[in-house]
């Protein structure tokens, strides 16, 4: 199943290439490359130029969220470093990228030099949908993939970088596709990085809510822009027997969903 945006007349006729510096996500690195795959393929039909930087390490957001603000500069500065030169940062994160856009600047506040650092680098940072359809105009794309999806509207994503028709827009043009939207598609799944491990009892409640919703609407695969959101969703899928199919968004705008559904294994 192959993908190729159709894309705006400046994305195609410029004098040269975008060149993106991917942040690939802890998560994505260590439990689904095929989603850092599948988001160097999108860009690359986009028109850009993509590299991957060795030296990227973690956002920083445990740190952070752990108020190991010392520890979360470190990280800062290395992903500053790391993604220096580039024209463009993009990440298949909401949550990882909104780090870098809108928290980066605040660990820098009584550090001049470092924040018009952060604040360079939160200028030129995007999640990846939203960078294709909000930077490169992509609107549709020549992919297909049979199955009723719902969409999960991670926080960060949602309501830190206003990420929600984005995804809705270029999945609308794949063919065999229909989108059946749940109720609480907005509402959190319950992981919230640190969240799920300080209040397990909680987490557990809220993606077992999150699962009702999506079971009510028939459909047959969810998608999400955020693997620790997808991660926890899909394990709670199997702890109920539920069968639906879990990709990251990426995948299936990609075409490169001939690998077990996240959660499924190798098997």
């Amino acid at each position: 199943m192959m993908a190729t945006p159709e894309q705006h007349p400046e994305t195609t006729t410029g004098a040269s290439k975008p060149r993106v510096g991917l942040f690939v996500t802890c998560l994505v690195d260590l439990y689904r490359p095929n989603v850092g795959f599948a988001a160097v393929k999108l860009l690359e039909q986009a028109g850009c130029t993509v590299e991957v930087p060795t030296a990227q390490t973690c956002c920083g957001q445990p740190a952070m969220n752990s108020g190991d603000y010392a520890t979360s500069r470190d990280i800062a500065r290395q992903v500053v470093q790391a993604f220096d030169g580039y024209d463009y940062v993009v990440g298949p994160s909401g949550s990882c990228m909104g780090t870098i856009k809108t928290h980066y600047a605040h660990l820098f506040e009584d550090d001049p030099q470092w924040l018009g650092r952060a604040q360079d680098l939160a200028a030129r940072s995007y999640e990846l949908v939203s960078f294709l359809t909000d930077v490169m105009g992509v609107e549709k794309l020549q992919a297909s993939y049979e199955g009723r999806i719902t969409y999960h509207d991670s926080c960060s994503g949602l309501r830190e970088l206003g990420i929600r028709q984005q995804p809705r827009t270029l999945l609308a043009s794949v063919q065999g596709l229909s989108i059946r939207e749940m109720d609480n598609s907005e509402i959190c799944c319950g992981f919230g990085g640190t969240f799920c491990v300080k209040y397990p009892e909680i987490s557990t409640r809220m993606v077992s809510d999150k699962l009702e919703g999506i079971g009510a609407t028939g459909a047959t695969t969810l998608l999400g822009g955020d693997m620790g959101c997808l991660l926890n969703m899909s394990g709670r899928l199997k702890r109920l027997n539920m069968n639906l199919r879990v990709y990251h968004v990426a995948e299936v705008l990609a075409g490169m969903t001939d690998v077990p559904g996240i959660g499924d294994g190798e098997g």
